[in-house]
């Protein structure tokens, strides 16, 4: 499976999301992708509890550890790789998390406009 080049929205190098919890379609805590990565894992993301109870009841429960593929869940406070759908639906829904954009996959924006990205931009990466 060969990976896309690590580029961010911006135009410069994909910059690491999240190791705690360990996140990406490969797991290697940036938001990288390849033409396997059905779901475009690409958005780097600021998880909140109302936006996680959203996808919960959309039927994407990333509140829930699953141990057995080392996944821990994600808590409110952690950054972690969205499904770029996955995204936009939570904006259509009022609840769209913020941005890191650095650590954010260029490949998002054959789905999210980058005009709409920039507006939920996280101010740092603190």
């Amino acid at each position: 499976m060969e990976m896309d080049d690590s580029v961010n929205v911006l135009g410069g190098p994909l910059v690491p999301c999240s190791t705690q919890p360990l996140t990406g379609f490969f797991r290697d805590g940036c938001c990288n992708t390849s033409d396997e990565d059905v779901g475009s894992h690409t958005v780097c993301v600021w998880a909140t509890e109302e936006f996680l109870e959203s996808q919960k009841q959309s039927g994407n429960d990333l509140i829930t550890p699953w141990p057995q593929y080392a996944f821990p869940g994600v808590k409110p406070g952690e950054r972690w790789c969205l499904c770029a759908s996955r995204w936009l639906e939570a904006y259509r829904n009022g609840v769209a998390p913020k941005v890191f954009l650095e650590s954010t996959h260029k490949r998002a924006l054959e789905i999210i406009p980058l005009e709409l990205l920039e507006r939920f931009a996280a101010d740092d990466f603190d």
